[in-house]
């Protein structure tokens, strides 16, 4: 099961950097077909599962796969091989191979399979013994006569010749290209490529790609499409092998549609993954869950009952974890935006008991997602400013703001750190000049100026007149908004909108006291109401400024909705400060 969920976010990581992760919505049928899927089961090697998706399983009677590139041709635009010695690659007149060794019967009938058997088991003792490039291949030109021994060799080369030196690679590799035998290893595996494994055909293509066969040759454009046919048939080891060499390739048609292909693959797998890991929790272990929540966050996959199944397992053992382990996981929660409030608060009281254990970093991750969740139970503030105090003769300018920022973000001014933080010599250490986090960290600064001022026993709400920003961009929740105000309240000048306030914040629209922030389900913990820190603390701090805020989310609202829940907000004190 580890190394299943391994590969699948090898994979996930390996299409990241291809591109953008789409994570395609499954259907009734992904649920319906869930229940066979088990740990020790292969979702893409069962035929329900097959069955279950057409458009991405045909059937093997019918038309082979291409996946977005139906009419993809084997060529690649590109310029013309460079490598001399490479050209016989792009012949499609490829010989016959006389050297394929098969059964063949003797004189009274029997058949010859010892001598086979015997000279495989001498071939691939003689591989493993082999210590350079050329060995392999020198090895190959006396002794290959299957397609098994030629996908061997090939792997061979580049496995050692990746162990050498940039320079040695160098050597090498014209080494290997002015070889005879290496240009007839590739003639064999344009022509037999259809009749490869699956795991030979792989790591085939990864071999062939990182010894520098050019990616325009008719064998890598080959193999790339004998992939697309395969890829039904791949195991999660050989789909994440081919995402790590097709991301080392440039874009065209073959390696777009893999691409595609592998997505699709990757994701609907994970889906079923996630349902069995939801009804089998029990079974897993603490890295295998770890894995699973990270690869939620790479492939975008949002599944609130899989992350409350999690947590309410993590938390049910939080007496056999080490609570640097409860970290990771919190870490994990934090990322994808989930706020699993009661592991939290089991958290809090273990740090307040006893906060020797926190170190430096784990101080920082803990103020970081207790700062975005918006979570920080009674006293725990206390313990963290504790912790930080104690770091502040070591600790750096940028974790000083960062600590500090998140502090202030839950409306706790950690003066101390605060003090240290804006000393002009700690100022001008903190924003050199070509910092790359420069932007970012004047945002931080900017929040953390806004919050001592807000936030400040001693704040006095200042008399100001608001300046409207006369913007021409106008969203759809604005526009809707604004229309069913001026048939609520009848007169455009008993609202106004797109104010901008100071301290830099901005008020989409407002009526009298009250102002309507128009935020999107990103802003929320997942699954629920909750602000996250950012969003509180803009709510807080506008609360200071004099204004009732009402956080509005209704993007699919009709007009006469619109109209009635602004109705009740502007008419009803009571009413619920979000919808």
């Amino acid at each position: 099961m580890n190394n299943r969920i391994s590969n699948l976010l090898n994979t996930v990581r390996c299409l990241r950097r291809c591109g953008p992760v789409l994570a395609p919505k499954y259907s009734g049928a992904t649920r319906k077909h869930a229940s066979w899927v088990s740990g020790h089961k292969d979702p893409l090697e069962n035929v329900n599962f097959r069955k279950s998706f057409p458009s991405i399983f045909p059937s093997p009677h019918g038309s082979s796969l291409r996946f977005l590139s139906q009419k993809a041709d084997v060529f690649s635009a590109g310029d013309e091989i460079q490598p001399k010695s490479t050209e016989a690659l792009g012949s499609e007149q490829v010989p016959q191979s006389s050297l394929e060794l098969k059964n063949s019967k003797d004189d009274s009938g029997g058949s010859k399979v010892k001598p086979v058997v015997d000279h495989n088991e001498q071939f691939f003792s003689s591989l493993r013994k082999c210590t350079c490039p050329s060995d392999v291949l020198d090895l190959a030109s006396e002794s290959a006569v299957s397609l098994k021994h030629f996908t061997n060799c090939l792997t061979t080369t580049w496995r050692l010749l990746k162990t050498l030196s940039e320079d040695q690679q160098r050597y090498e590799k014209q080494l290997i290209f002015e070889h005879p035998v290496f240009v007839k290893l590739c003639q064999h595996l344009l022509r037999d490529a259809r009749r490869m494994t699956r795991a030979d055909l792989v790591f085939s293509l990864h071999a062939v790609v990182n010894l520098g066969v050019p990616q325009n040759t008719l064998l890598v454009q080959t193999l790339l499409r004998v992939c697309q046919e395969k890829l039904n048939q791949l195991d999660n080891r050989c789909i994440s092998v081919l995402a790590t060499t097709l991301a080392g390739l440039d874009k065209d048609k073959n390696v777009s549609a893999l691409q595609a292909g592998l997505l699709s693959l990757c994701f609907v797998s994970f889906v079923l993954f996630c349902f069995s890991v939801t009804e089998n929790i029990h079974d897993a272990q603490f890295w295998h869950l770890i894995l699973i929540l990270e690869a939620c966050h790479n492939l975008q996959y949002r599944n609130v009952k899989l992350f409350s199944t999690v947590a309410d397992y993590v938390n049910s053992s939080v007496c056999i974890l080490d609570k640097k382990q409860i970290i990771l996981f919190l870490s994990a929660f934090e990322i994808l935006g989930f706020q699993p409030s009661e592991l939290m608060g089991v958290f809090a009281e273990k740090v307040t008991a006893d906060s020797e254990f926190l170190d430096l970093k784990s101080l920082l991750i803990v103020l970081r997602v207790y700062s975005r969740l918006n979570y920080l139970p009674k006293g725990f503030f206390e313990t963290l400013q504790s912790c930080l105090n104690k770091y502040l003769p070591q600790i750096s300018n940028t974790e000083l703001l960062k600590a500090v920022y998140s502090l202030c973000i839950l409306g706790y001014l950690p003066h101390r750190a605060l003090d240290q933080l804006l000393q002009k010599e700690s100022y001008e250490k903190l924003l050199p000049s070509g910092d790359l986090y420069k932007e970012k960290k004047e945002m931080m600064l900017r929040c953390v100026r806004t919050c001592m001022e807000l936030d400040s026993p001693s704040f006095m709400k200042p008399e100001f007149v608001p300046t409207e920003n006369f913007s021409s961009l106008v969203s759809l929740n604005l526009r809707k908004a604004r229309e069913a105000l001026l048939e609520l309240l009848g007169d455009e000048n008993m609202f106004r909108q797109n104010v901008q306030l100071p301290y830099k914040y901005h008020i989409a629209l407002y009526s009298a006291i009250l102002a309507f922030l128009f935020v999107p389900l990103s802003a929320f913990c997942l699954g629920t109401t909750h602000p996250q820190g950012k969003l509180a603390m803009k709510k807080r701090h506008l609360s200071k400024l004099g204004y009732h805020v009402i956080l509005v989310r209704f993007q699919e609202m009709t007009n006469e909705d619109a109209v009635e829940f602004l109705k009740g907000k502007i008419y009803s004190e009571n009413a619920s400060p979000t919808f």
